[in-house]
Parts: C-alpha cells; sequence; structure tokens
C-alpha cells in the first residue's frame, strides 16, 4: 500500500531467523555441486547483523523519510531472497541421499543460476548497508525508544480488568435508551452512532443490545466495508434463525427476511457501516419496514454521511471520553489499585493519558502494556516517545507505542493477520499453524515445543487486547486492523474486490484472497510479469492457483497454500519442496497424488470434511517433518503404510486401523508425542490384546480426549474374553479429561473404566455397546460432571457395580458420583431396574433425562428421586440451597410406569419434563404441593384428567401437549402470582380452562389450541393485567371469551382467535383498546359486519381467514375505520372472485397488503389500492396473480403506485 511503513523490528526478527540458519559453505558446495566466492556465507551474517543494528533507528526514521522507508523495503526483498536459498540448501541437504542419486553434473546445470543469484543477493545486502551512514541511520540505545525486548518477560495472564464497564458515557446510554423508548410506536427506527475509530461506538452499541428488552427478535450483524445487499441480507437472516441460509438470489433472501420479520417488533445492531450509497441501503432496507411498531435498528459508523443517508431518529454521536474517564479506564486496565496506587505512577499515568486524546481504544491499549509493571521508567518510555508527535499518520500514535513496543517476534505474528479481511473471526490454533509455516514464531526454549510458543504468542497479543474474543473464536479490532496493514506493507496483499485486479505489487510474498469466493477473473491476471510469483510464500484460499500455465514451477517458494473450493489436487503439488502448510478443508479431493509425498518440509496437513476422500498417500511415511494432521470429517477406510515414522507428528484426529502389519496397532505405538483430542477408528480389526497394547496408548501422556471405535455391523462376536482383552489394553493415561467409547461389543468393561484414579475426567460417553449387560464403575470418578449413556440394548439392571468397584478403597469415602452435573440414559429397550444403594450419591445433580427405556420401573425412579430429596442440605440460617441440593431439572422419557405421589420430587427440582410417558402419576391429594418453576407435559400422564394449579403455587411456565385424557385444568387459589405463560394444546377431552376464571396478576402468554371439547374458557373472567398475547383456536365447541376482556386485560396487545365457528364476538364491553394484532377466523355473517372490531383505534395488523361462500371483499360498509392499521392480511377465501378496493381506502395508514390462498381471485374493482400501501403481496391468487405478472391493463393502473408488489415469492416491481 502506497504510504505505508515497513517493519523495522519485524525485519529484525526475520534476519535472526536467517542468520541463525546453521549452514557452512561446504555443506552449500556439496549440495550444490559448486565452489561458493570466498567467505560468502559469512559476509552475508556479517552484514545482516550489521543492518540490524539500526533498524530500530531506520524504523522510526521512515515515518517522516520516504528515502529510509525505500531503504528498510529493498533490504526486506533481499532477506526473503536470502531466506529462500538458504531454505533450499537446507532441504537438499537434509535430503542428500535423493541427491546422490543423480549425477554431479546435473546439479551443477540445475543451480548454478541459483548460485549466482545468492552471490548477487548478498553483494545487495552489503551495499544498502552501506547506505545507513547516508541515511544517518544509528544504532538503537535502550534509552531512545521503547524496549521490546524486555516487555515480554513481564507479560503475564491477569484477570483483574472487570469485563463490560464503560466509563464516561452515561448521558449518551440515558440518550440511546430515551430515543429507542420514544420510537416505541413508531414504524421503524434507525439509530446511527456515529465517532470516529476507537471511540468507543460498538462498546456503547454492545451494551444497549444487552439492556434492550421486549423485543420478538434481536441480532448483531457485522457489515464492514463492503456493503453487499445480498451478502448482508443473506448474514441478516443467518444472525436470526441461527441456521445457514442457502438461498442466492437477493429477491428471496429478501422475501424469506421479510417473512421472518413481519409482525414482528425487532431491534438489531449493523456494525461498522461504511457505505454512503443511497440506493443501496434503500434496496436493503425494504424488508425491515414489515416489522411491528417500535422495531430498530442500531447503527454504528466512523462516516456522518452514512448516518445522513439511514437515519430516521437523530444520530448519537460520540465525542472523545473526558480526561477524568480516561484514567478509570487506564486505571482499569493497568491494574494501577493493585500497584499501592503509587502518585509517581499515577502523575506519568495521567500524563500518557492526556495524550491518547480521549480515543478509549488507544488508552486501553497502552494500559494493557503498562499492567503489572511498577517500574516509574517503563512508563516514561512510554510517555516520552517520539510516536506521540506523528503528525501526518491515520493511524493512532498510541496505537503505534503498543506495535512498537512488542518484541520482534509477535510483530511478526501480528503484521501476519493483515491478510485476513476486518472483522474476520479465527480460531487461536488455526492461527499458531500458520505462523510456524511462515517462520514467525521465537525459537523454542529447552523442552519447549513450537506449539507451545505459538499459544504463548497469541496469548500475549490477546492480553495486550490486539485479539479479542467473541463466542469462542477470535477476531481484531478494525482499527489494529487498520494498523497492521498499514505496518505490513507491500510484502502481505489481500485480493479485495471482485472483479478487479490489484494493483502490481514488486514485493508482494504473501497473498490471500478472503472472505472465500470464486475470482471472476484468472489469478494469473494478477500475477503481472513484474510481480514476482516465483518468490510467493503465501497463498490463501486461490483455488485456481495451480492451474496457472507455469503450474507450480513458478511457486518453488510457497510455504503456506490453502483452498476450498478445489476440485482436484494436481501432480505438480510435489514440486512445491518449501511447503509448510496445506490446508484442503471442505474440497472435493477424491485422491491425493504420491508426489505429495515429496513435500519434505510439510508440516501441516488439514484434510477436514474432505468427505470423498477415502484413502492417504502411500507414501506418507516420507513426510519426517509432519506434524499435524487432521482427517475428522474423512471417511478413511484405513491409514496408509509406516505412519509410525512420523515422529514429529503433534496431533492425529484420528487413526483408522488396518488389517496389516505395517498400517495396524503396531504402527500407533510409535507415535507417542500425539497431543490433545484422539480416535481410534475400525478396532474390530484389531485381534488380540497383544496387537492392543503394542498401540502403547498408557504411554501417550499428551492425549486428553480419547474416542474409541468399533464399526458398527454384526453384534455376535466370537470371543467376548478377547473382546474385553483388547478394550482392557488400550488403557490410556489417568491424566485424561474425556472418554467415549462407542460400538464395544464386549460383555463388561475393564476395571481401569471408571477407576478412581482417573481424577481428571469431566465426561464419559458410553454408546452402542449392545451386548453389554452391566455398566462400568463410574460412580467413583472424583471429577466426572456429564455421563452419557447410549444404545445399551442387553442391559437389565444398574446396580451397586454402577457406583463402586470391589477393589475401590479409599482413606475417606465420597458419595458416588460426588461431581456429577448431567445424567442421560437414552434408547436400553431392556433395562428395567435402577438401584441407588447409597443415599448420599449424586449429590449435584442437575439435569437427568431418561427418553426410550420402556421398561425401567417407575417406583425404581421414585426411590432415586426420594434420595435426591434426602441430600438436600441447608445452610447456616436453613435455608434450601438449590446449588447445594443439585437436581434443578429432570427429563423423564418413556418409561413404563412411574408416579410423583408422596411428594417425592427432589425439592431442589425446578424444571420437570415429561415426554412419551403415559404412566406418569402425580399426587391427586390437595396437601402435596410441588416447588416447580416449569412442567412441560407431552404425550403422557394418562391417569391425570384434572389438573389444580394450586398444587404448584411457584410455576411460572406450563406447557401441555396432547395429555389425552385430562378434562379439567382449575384454580381455586387466587390469584396465582408466579404464572408467566401458559400453553396447552391438542388436548382433546379439555371441556374447561378455569372455567371458574383465573387470577395471574403476572401473566403474559396464554395459548389454549386444538381443545375440540373446550367450552367454558375463565368464564367467570380472566385477570390477568399484564397479559400480552393471547392465542385460542381450532377449539371448535368453545363459545365465549372470558368476560370483560376490555376491563381484566388492559395490556393485551396480540389476539388470535380462529376455528371456533360458535364464538360468539360480540364480547362483553367489546375487546382490549390497546389490542395491536388480531387475527380472527369467523363465519359468513360475522365477517359482513366487523363493527365489533370499531374501538380498536390502536391496531395495526389484521389477519383475516376467510369464509368459503364470500365471493366478493370486502363488502361496502364491512370494514370498520381503523386508522392506526398498517398491515392487513387476507387469507383462505376459496371462492372469493374479486377484491373491492374502493372499501380498502377506507384504511388511510395502510402500508402492507397481504392476500394468500385466493385461488379464484380474477379481480379488482374500484378506482385503485389505498395510496398509502408500500407492498402488496399475493402469494397462490389464481387469475388475479397472473394479472398483476403481465400487467394487464384493467389491473395494473390500480397497483402501480405500490413501491414493491410481490406475486408468489417473485418480485415484479
Amino acid at each position: 500500500m502506497a504510504g505505508a511503513v515497513v517493519g523495522g523490528a519485524l525485519l529484525s526478527g526475520f534476519i535472526n531467523i536467517v542468520s541463525n540458519k546453521s549452514l557452512r559453505e561446504d555443506v552449500v558446495n556439496r549440495v550444490l555441486g559448486k565452489k561458493l566466492g570466498p567467505g560468502l556465507v559469512e559476509r552475508l551474517k556479517i552484514s545482516l547483523h550489521a543492518a540490524e543494528a539500526v533498524l530500530d533507528d531506520a524504523e522510526y526514521k521512515q515515518l517522516g523519510d520516504e528515502r529510509v522507508r525505500d531503504w528498510l523495503n529493498y533490504l526486506r526483498d533481499a532477506v526473503y531472497d536470502a531466506d529462500d536459498f538458504l531454505d533450499a540448501v537446507l532441504t537438499k541437504a537434509a535430503t542428500k541421499k535423493e541427491v546422490r542419486s543423480f549425477s554431479l553434473s546435473f546439479f551443477r546445470n540445475r543451480h548454478r543460476k541459483m548460485v549466482d543469484n545468492m552471490e548477487e543477493v548478498v553483494a545487495r545486502i552489503e551495499f544498502l548497508v552501506r547506505q545507513k551512514d547516508i541515511l544517518g541511520l544509528q544504532k538503537s540505545t535502550k534509552d531512545n525508544n521503547l524496549s521490546s525486548s524486555s516487555s515480554s518477560s513481564s507479560w503475564r495472564e491477569t484477570t483483574c480488568l472487570m469485563e463490560g464497564n464503560i466509563y464516561g458515557r452515561e448521558d449518551e446510554q440515558q440518550a440511546l435508551i430515551k430515543t429507542i423508548n420514544d420510537k416505541s410506536e413508531s414504524q421503524l427506527s434507525v439509530i446511527p452512532i456515529v465517532g470516529m475509530g476507537g471511540v468507543g461506538k460498538t462498546t456503547l452499541a454492545k451494551w444497549a443490545y444487552s439492556v434492550a428488552e421486549g423485543f420478538d427478535l434481536k441480532a448483531w450483524v457485522c457489515i464492514s466495508e463492503t456493503f453487499d445487499v445480498a451478502d448482508i441480507t443473506k448474514k441478516t437472516i443467518e444472525e436470526i434463525t441461527k441456521n445457514s441460509c442457502t438461498l442466492g438470489s437477493l429477491n428471496l433472501l429478501q422475501n424469506k427476511l421479510q417473512e421472518i420479520l413481519s409482525g414482528k417488533k425487532f431491534f438489531f445492531v449493523l456494525d461498522d457501516v461504511w457505505s454512503e450509497d443511497a440506493d443501496k441501503w434503500k434496496q436493503f432496507i425494504t424488508p425491515f419496514h414489515c416489522g411491528a411498531k417500535g422495531s430498530t435498528i442500531l447503527l454504528t459508523t466512523r462516516n456522518q454521511e452514512v448516518a445522513s443517508v439511514v437515519q430516521t431518529c437523530p444520530s448519537c454521536t460520540l465525542n472523545e471520553l473526558s480526561e477524568e474517564s480516561c484514567w478509570l479506564l487506564f486505571a482499569a486496565n493497568a491494574c494501577f489499585p493493585e500497584l499501592n496506587g503509587n502518585p509517581t505512577l499515577e502523575d506519568v499515568g495521567r500524563k500518557i493519558v492526556k495524550r491518547c486524546k480521549g480515543l478509549p481504544l488507544a488508552v486501553e491499549t497502552l494500559g494493557r502494556f503498562l499492567r503489572g509493571k511498577d517500574d516509574v521508567k517503563e512508563w516514561n518510555v512510554v510517555l516520552m516517545n517520539d510516536i506521540w508527535e506523528l503528525k501526518n499518520s491515520k493511524i493512532i500514535p498510541a496505537l503505534l507505542i503498543s506495535y512498537f513496543q512488542l518484541p520482534p517476534y509477535l510483530k511478526r505474528c501480528l503484521l501476519y493477520c493483515s491478510l485476513f479481511p476486518k472483522d474476520h473471526y479465527f480460531k487461536k490454533n488455526e492461527l499458531v499453524l500458520l505462523w510456524m509455516a511462515e517462520d514467525l514464531l521465537r525459537l523454542p526454549k529447552r523442552g519447549e515445543s513450537l506449539e507451545v510458543v505459538g499459544s504463548q504468542c497469541f496469548e500475549e497479543l490477546a492480553s495486550r487486547l490486539f485479539f479479542k474474543q467473541e463466542w469462542g473464536w477470535h477476531k481484531m479490532h478494525d482499527l489494529l486492523h487498520d494498523l497492521a496493514i498499514f505496518l505490513a506493507g507491500d510484502f502481505y496483499c489481500r485480493i479485495q474486490e471482485l472483479g478487479e485486479q490489484e494493483k502490481e505489487k514488486v514485493l508482494t510474498r504473501h497473498l490471500s484472497h478472503l472472505p472465500y469466493r470464486s475470482l471472476d477473473h484468472p489469478i494469473s491476471k494478477v500475477f503481472k510479469s513484474d510481480m514476482k510469483s516465483e518468490s510467493l510464500r503465501t497463498s490463501l484460499y486461490i483455488d485456481d492457483l495451480l492451474s496457472m500455465k507455469s503450474g507450480a514451477s513458478k511457486l518453488k517458494y510457497l510455504r503456506v497454500l490453502s483452498f476450498r473450493g478445489l476440485g482436484s489436487l494436481p501432480d505438480s503439488i510435489g514440486k512445491l519442496i518449501h511447503l509448510r502448510y496445506l490446508n484442503l478443508s471442505r474440497t472435493y479431493v477424491k485422491t491425493l497424488p504420491e508426489s505429495l509425498c515429496n513435500l519434505y518440509n510439510l508440516q501441516t496437513l488439514i484434510l477436514y470434511k474432505c468427505y470423498m476422500l477415502t484413502m492417504l498417500p502411500n507414501d506418507m511415511h516420507k513426510l519426517v517433518n509432519l506434524r499435524h494432521l487432521d482427517l475428522r470429517g474423512t471417511c478413511l477406510k484405513e491409514m496408509p503404510r509406516g505412519i509410525s515414522k512420523l515422529k514429529h507428528l503433534h496431533t492425529l484426529s484420528s487413526f483408522v486401523v488396518g488389517k496389516h502389519k505395517d498400517n495396524g496397532m503396531e504402527e500407533l505405538g510409535g507415535l507417542s508425542n500425539l497431543h490433545g483430542s484422539f480416535e481410534i477408528q475400525k478396532l474390530e480389526n484389531v485381534v488380540d490384546g497383544r496387537q492392543a497394547r503394542s498401540a502403547r496408548m498408557l504411554e501417550k501422556n499428551n492425549i486428553d480426549k480419547l474416542l474409541l471405535e468399533w464399526s458398527s455391523g454384526n453384534m455376535m462376536v466370537s470371543n467376548i474374553e478377547t473382546l474385553r482383552d483388547i478394550l482392557d489394553n488400550l488403557q490410556p493415561h489417568n491424566g485424561l479429561k474425556e472418554l467415549k467409547i462407542k460400538g464395544y461389543k464386549g460383555e463388561r468393561f475393564p476395571n481401569w473404566v471408571g477407576h478412581y484414579s482417573y481424577n481428571n475426567m469431566t465426561s464419559v460417553i458410553l454408546a452402542s455397546c449392545k451386548n453389554c449387560c452391566m455398566l462400568a464403575s463410574l460412580g467413583q470418578l472424583p471429577s466426572l460432571k456429564s455421563l452419557r449413556i447410549y444404545g445399551f440394548l442387553q442391559l437389565k439392571r444398574i446396580g451397586d457395580e454402577f457406583y463402586k468397584n470391589e477393589s475401590y478403597h479409599h482413606s475417606s469415602p465420597i458419595a458416588p458420583f460426588p461431581s456429577l452435573e448431567e445424567l442421560v440414559f437414552h434408547y436400553m429397550p431392556c433395562w428395567e431396574e435402577w438401584h441407588v444403594p447409597d443415599p448420599e450419591a449424586f449429590p449435584r445433580l442437575r439435569r437427568l433425562e431418561i427418553e426410550d427405556c420402556p421398561m425401567l420401573k417407575g417406583d425404581m425412579l421414585n426411590g432415586i428421586l426420594w434420595r435426591r430429596d434426602c441430600c438436600l442440605r441447608e445452610d447456616d440460617e436453613g435455608r434450601s440451597d438449590e446449588m447445594v441440593g443439585g437436581g434443578d431439572a429432570l427429563s423423564i422419557r418413556p418409561s413404563q410406569s412411574f408416579n410423583a405421589r408422596n411428594n417425592c420430587l427432589p425439592k431442589s427440582l425446578q424444571k420437570l419434563k415429561i415426554s412419551r410417558c403415559p404412566k406418569f402419576e402425580f399426587s391427586e391429594q390437595q396437601q402435596h404441593k410441588y416447588d416447580l418453576v416449569e412442567l412441560q407435559i407431552h404425550d403422557s400422564c394418562d391417569s391425570l384428567t384434572s389438573l389444580s394449579l394450586d398444587v404448584f403455587p411457584n410455576l411460572k411456565n406450563l406447557k401441555i401437549y396432547n395429555c389425552r385424557n385430562l378434562e379439567s385444568v382449575t384454580m381455586s387459589e387466587a390469584p396465582h402470582a408466579a404464572l408467566e405463560e401458559v400453553t396447552i394444546n391438542d388436548c382433546s377431552k379439555l371441556v374447561s380452562f378455569a372455567g371458574e376464571g383465573l387470577a395471574a396478576p403476572n401473566l403474559t402468554h396464554l395459548q389454549v389450541t386444538c381443545c375440540g371439547n373446550l367450552k367454558a374458557f375463565a368464564g367467570e373472567g380472566l385477570a390477568a393485567p399484564n397479559l400480552t398475547h393471547l392465542n385460542v383456536s381450532s377449539c371448535s365447541k368453545l363459545e365465549a371469551l372470558p368476560r370483560d376482556m376490555k376491563g381484566l386485560l388492559p395490556t393485551l396487545q396480540s389476539l388470535e382467535i380462529y376455528g371456533c365457528p360458535n364464538m360468539c364476538w360480540f364480547a362483553e364491553g367489546g375487546l382490549p383498546p390497546n389490542l395491536k394484532e388480531l387475527e380472527v377466523g369467523i363465519c359468513e355473517q360475522q365477517m359482513r359486519d366487523l363493527s365489533w372490531m370499531s374501538n380498536l383505534h390502536a391496531l395495526t395488523h389484521l389477519t383475516i381467514n376467510g369464509c368459503k361462500n364470500i365471493k366478493s371483499y370486502p363488502e361496502v360498509g364491512s370494514l370498520p375505520h381503523l386508522p392506526s392499521l398498517t398491515t392487513l392480511e387476507i387469507f383462505g377465501f376459496n371462492n372469493l372472485e374479486t377484491l373491492e378496493c374502493n372499501e380498502l381506502l377506507r384504511l388511510t395508514s395502510l402500508q402492507q397488503l397481504h392476500i394468500h390462498w385466493c385461488p379464484k381471485l380474477e379481480n379488482m374493482e374500484g378506482e385503485k389500492l389505498p395510496p398509502s400501501l408500500l407492498l402488496l403481496k399475493m402469494e397462490y391468487c389464481g387469475l388475479l396473480g397472473e394479472h398483476c405478472k403481465n400487467k394487464h391493463q384493467l389491473i395494473w393502473p390500480k397497483i402501480s403506485n405500490i413501491p414493491t408488489i410481490q406475486v408468489d415469492l417473485e418480485q415484479i416491481f
């Protein structure tokens, strides 16, 4: 990029790497077959060190001197060339056995040019070193700049920062909330938050998002620099639904979004908007107009012009923070109180804060840098630095200081992130592997691995806020991303705009194409004659890179190569002998060429979700430097031969056992350095315990998650004891954290499964062990939190063996399952008995789920729950503590019988879900009461005929589905203060719901549907002053609504009544006047006279489910005046032929008209539709829909004034 600075200290670290490469001239001469010039290697090292001595000075001076910037560019380019040469020689030296197979004359011819180039590179560097005096570059001292070398050692992870606190924005917070609340009756409010980068716009938006209440939908969408309407619409849909959206066209996307938002009150944040294009904004915002009143879009931008384009409300402009607020933020990040409030430090700190000019990001970054440092000299180095005087940079000086104070290896790692787009989310391990491949990390100390070094580097950058974590992923703040791009210069390049070729960049060594899309022009056009494609080191997600005419021959120095949509990997991949990292994740490759095994330097091979790949190359054992092999999501038939030769293998996601000695368990025994998660698949190919023991699993101390899997197939086995012996000899080390055993066909588990020595084990899954008749002794695992047991087809009884092994002896016995919080049993068709010998068992159980266990006897489960109740302890004041007592959630699914009589449910139980348990019984005695907060009954409790809400005084949420014999839901003790939501569905025998009335002051949602025999519905009144949503539908015998709805339901906003043909709509006193949404399905006579709606002046959405005999609608005088109505939906008029436009003119605020499922509709009568309409949407409306598509001469003049017209999901105007 033009005007970008060059990382001098970055170059310093790179020089260290190059000069540290162990290389003697005799090795070069032997490998290349040509004698180098006298002392060439030594001359290279001397000149590199001479340049390194002045790099810190050059890094500062380049900010104001273009000559110094050019000097740094030329030097870095030459050092790259030198590194390529040394790397090539070292690779040849390491593979000298292969070299000897060729004639000496071959190498003399092949590498003569290479040696000549190296001599030219050394001469270039020596020339540049001589220029340092002319440029006035001097050796750096610790006193004249930030000391980066000492900064690393002082870093340590701390937890004193109070995450989420906002300083100095109280006025803006109050004003923002007031604006949102004041616009609660507006159709759509767009509120921009405007301010410069780093001033806290996103922080304020996150706060508003966290406190916003009363919205049906909430979503956070990050926009960034490219405003692509289709992409952002798709992203919005995915954020709302939490599912991937596969729709392609903008039309389909906007239809889908409109469908989701229709009638909903939403709160969305669009973060970091840059585009000022009013047309794009208008196109994007169209679907949002169909939301309910009070819908809000909060938008952050650095540009006031953007705000003027989008806003419907005054902007919230953020200025710089006050000095005092900045000091509070700085002190929190620097942990100043922990430094005993040193007055000298405070004086220097306040001066530093003053120089940050009120920008929270700068304050926070420098505070984090100085965290834990109590030497005033270190604080003064920051305060007195010359960077503060930088005048003409768009980068905040404080952020430059935060960069310059980093040690060289962290600078290298940070600048590499400029290859990713703004707001790109990445995983820590993904980035560390890339840093390793690019040689960016510091040299490991004795006993350290590269992976540990990389992890420490990442944590150091994160601790200084260069990376922030969100939902398990990491990203860079956009201003810090700008900093990385600014400092990376032309050496790092990202192909940013589709259809546009990047400017020629002679110096580019690292190239990426993100986000993942196909280039609409060949990559060869990017590599123009001046761009040195042969020097490229990085190619991220450029799928046609190897399809260029020159193929891989000009890309021989590539270190990193990633693809996304690749169909096949060409054989030429084998020419890339410098390649360290190859990522083929989610590609469609079916085979890998054998030439891949020539990649001597390859460290990382990622084949994640290569579903079509079934075999690896035969010579994989030649990849002796391979450290990471990711096979997750592949369908390998077996491992290649000789994989035990990969002695450096650090992670191997899975090992698929083959049937031969050279790809069987013996090969696994040679891999002693495995870390992290590991799976062994196809264990049916292991013949006996001796073979299993040869895997030496007990010695693999760095594995923390282990899956042992036998493939599904025939349950019959030849030798049960052999199977147990095999599993016994697969015993892992006792530091394991998670264990899963799947498909084991033995009858019993060996003793190590569940042995108390596994004191770090937190999760166990035993799945599809179809022949097992006894569970392992898992109760003695002291740290076990989650236990899941699935598919034990032969298990009939859980007894003492589940809790303790006979050989278990402990000096101070503890309760079985002392830490267990989650216990799940699924699909155990023969399980009948569950014995608990110890009443103290499961002291911390919070969730119990039993599903598809039809033979489990109810009294057994009663005993479990009764014992859980006995385990409850009290605190010092005698109060029951659910966290102490545990068991606050219980899910029970198909079992033969179970009853909750004698109040045996645990006292601490908060949530109970009963699913497909027809014989579950509740006590019918009134004096037994339950402390449940949430109760769900699904297809269960066949003996339940009457449910009294009095039995559940703390109940907040009640859901009943298909309770076959339930006849009534009653309440005699009024009021029920806890009740908030009630749903009753598909209870065919229900006759009465709260027939004597219901007083529930906190009830907000009530739904009664598909109850065909319901006659009495809160007949004596529904006293629910906070009820906002009421749905009564498909109750064919219901005759009346609750009385006095107008007085008793003052806050009702949404009412749905349909499928109740005998309903009388002339309710006493009329409907609640504040009603905003109404959906009705009524008889023909009621449809012709809607005068009972006349008091609904606040109604905004009306849906009318039609009658089969009406042919023309609405009839003259049938519609009352509804002054606030914005959306009208006409649905299911099977014989409707004519739409009467003139009657709709009475709806003066109408903005949207939806007509669905009127198959005979063909005509419009009257002059035109209301002029206020913004959207006309028709689906399955017969001939009229076709007339609209074809712009029929009689129809089109009546609708042509409407901005948006959609017919059958297609936008025609």
